[in-house]
């Protein structure tokens, strides 16, 4: 009895002296993003991929765009939760639409980390300053129009960063009195296709735009394009993302784009699975979201800038 009292004490003892928690090793992770077509999703998906690498180089990652469709990245969750994923790498299409899909794969176990746009009920978020982002660049267009004309916004689906970019260009342009906004509620999609579209229209609305502001960089490329093929050569335009094809565009002869508060979607998704690894694996993050500010590239500085990178 003494021999077994002892034995019982020693396992007591080892049981103790272990870990309270042995690290989860991370063996499948989703990721969704508002659509494919987009450049800016490719260094988001590569950062996101190499954070959850990082963690283990054997994880099985899925990637999928949602093309802006609510119920289509919906599925996408219910699919991952199916596939038993332990992470899933979050860019809502809808930052209050998408909670109870989200709320429904944290109810299975699983850590969602919202990344470049917020998502209520996410574990955490990384994402730019949105607000200063677009505060940004229309502080760049008042003061090329010294204060005063006649503006535009284009704005985009109703994810967190267009919501914000769109509120700090409002307020940029409210601090000029002789700037007026002839239009702000046009969806230009977040695509090229799109900011030609709404610019179309808006050039047979308005006889004189003084500048443009783009919710985002292919917004602003494709308003340049509809000004061009209108001959309406009278505008300077903005946009946000700091991206490869605004910063060659801009580059060139009689370009309208003048400035964009660029973003790095490699480092803001990477930094988003990195603690999304960590929260798996009990450490919770602190804060839980985190805000990265953006560089303004402009028409003056541009010759040192070289877009994004989809590696460091």
């Amino acid at each position: 009895m003494k021999l077994k009292t002892m034995l019982l004490s020693a396992a007591v003892i080892c049981v103790a002296a272990m870990p309270s928690s042995a690290q989860e090793k991370l063996e499948r992770a989703g990721i969704t993003v508002g659509t494919l077509g987009n450049p800016f999703f490719q260094p988001l998906i590569k950062g996101a991929e190499d954070g959850l690498k990082a963690a283990n180089p054997d994880v099985q990652i899925t990637s999928v765009g949602a093309d802006y469709e609510l119920n289509k990245q919906a599925s996408q969750i219910d699919s991952f939760i199916a596939s038993g994923v332990q992470i899933i790498m979050l860019n809502a299409v809808d930052v209050v639409a998408v909670k109870p899909f989200v709320e429904k794969a944290k109810a299975a176990g699983i850590v969602v980390a919202a990344m470049d746009v917020s998502a209520e009920g996410s574990d955490l978020t990384v994402m730019t300053n949105n607000v200063q982002a677009g505060e940004q660049a229309c502080e760049d267009l008042a003061k090329r129009l010294d204060g005063k004309g006649e503006v535009v916004i284009i704005n985009g689906p109703p994810v967190s960063s267009i919501i914000d970019r769109v509120t700090g260009c409002k307020t940029a342009f409210g601090k000029y009195p002789d700037i007026k906004i002839l239009s702000d509620d046009q969806d230009g999609k977040a695509s090229r296709e799109g900011g030609l579209a709404v610019m179309q229209a808006l050039l047979t609305r308005f006889p004189k735009i003084d500048a443009v502001f783009g919710a985002n960089d292919p917004t602003a490329i494709g308003a340049e394009l509809a000004a061009k093929q209108l001959n309406r050569n009278e505008m300077i335009i903005a946009g946000v993302d700091g991206s490869p094809d605004f910063i060659a565009s801009m580059k060139s002869e009689g370009s309208l784009l003048v400035s964009s508060s660029s973003q790095d979607p490699y480092g803001m998704a990477k930094m988003a699975a990195e603690k999304a690894v960590e929260l798996l694996n009990g450490k919770q993050p602190d804060p839980a979201v985190t805000l990265l500010d953006t560089k303004l590239v402009t028409k003056e500085n541009v010759g040192d800038a070289v877009g994004w990178e989809i590696t460091p």
